[in-house]
């Protein structure tokens, strides 16, 4: 009976070690596709990783570029073209880093374009700070000058100022001046007499007598002197056609006469012939000459 058993017993281990081996096969390729997918998900990860940091470099390169560019400086032909050059990679490079899956070929050739666009950018930014301090010492220069340019300006327009006020003062200094001035009244009669009156009545012609005051700095040459005659109402009486001008204004005057002028003791004599009749009361009379007033005098008519 011990016989009959033996071979069952046999055929049911042989079916144990059968369902082990079944088993541990099962569980090695479990244990292989478990790791193989592990291995495969960091791998992704990884990738996935590499991928963010190299976007993250490209962005911070263009950063750099743009602040670069908010220099104040004018780019030279050279500079403008390697900008766009450097720009034209920024630009491949996200486009190149926004596809779905890159192998790690892709990123290291994207590392070694980040490297050089890197390079690059130092070396741009360091020739842009360079003609920023040319630039600013020029600009330091420039202002320096235009400050001692208008300095100079500033002088300048002091001493013209000077010599204006000198000018005017000697000019002033060198105006002629009269002394003794005299009015007379008198009647022309038609012999070509000339009768001393008071009466306004009887005066047509009044005459001014004058000498000048010695003046070293006047110009011994001819002067021309003018005068002008107001009535007692205090109107001027002139004829519209003679006119001089005072001070960048023009006046009429009643007459005229050109001196030679010697710094002596000369006495001058202007006529004046009234156009209209004499009125009673006061005449007033005012001589010019070198754009100034020479003197003035008023006489009584009754």
């Amino acid at each position: 009976m011990q016989e009959n058993q033996d071979p069952v017993n046999k055929v049911d281990r042989n079916k144990v070690y059968f369902l082990v081996i079944v088993i541990a096969a099962l569980l090695g390729i479990n244990a292989y596709l478990y790791f193989k997918d592990k291995q495969q998900s960091s791998r992704f990860v990884t990738v996935s990783t590499e991928k963010d940091r190299l976007n993250l470099e490209v962005e911070k390169i263009e950063a750099e570029l743009d602040k670069v560019n908010s220099f104040n400086v004018t780019l030279s032909e050279k500079l403008q073209q390697e900008q766009k050059l450097a720009r034209t990679k920024i630009a491949e490079l996200k486009l190149s880093l926004q596809k779905g899956k890159l192998t790690q070929g892709d990123l290291d050739a994207a590392q070694d374009q980040i490297k050089e666009l890197k390079e690059f950018v130092k070396n741009y930014n360091d020739q842009i700070i360079r003609l920023e301090k040319e630039n600013s010492y020029l600009r330091t220069e420039r202002d320096s000058l235009k400050t001692t340019a208008n300095n100079y300006s500033e002088k300048a327009d002091n001493l013209e100022k000077e010599n204006e006020n000198l000018n005017a003062k000697v000019k002033v200094g060198a105006a002629l001046k009269a002394a003794n001035i005299n009015i007379s009244a008198y009647k022309v009669k038609s012999s070509g007499k000339n009768i001393l009156v008071t009466r306004a009545s009887t005066a047509n012609k009044l005459t001014v007598t004058f000498a000048i005051v010695a003046n070293t700095l006047a110009e011994k040459n001819y002067h021309k002197v003018y005068l002008r005659v107001f009535d007692p109402a205090g109107n001027l009486i002139a004829d519209e056609n003679n006119s001089f001008v005072i001070d960048g204004q023009q006046m009429q005057y009643s007459s005229a006469i050109e001196l030679s002028y010697n710094d002596d003791d000369t006495i001058y004599n202007i006529d004046w012939t009234n156009p209209k009749e004499f009125i009673k009361g006061k005449y007033s009379i005012i001589l010019y000459a070198d754009g100034f007033i020479m003197g003035k005098n008023q006489i009584t008519l009754r």
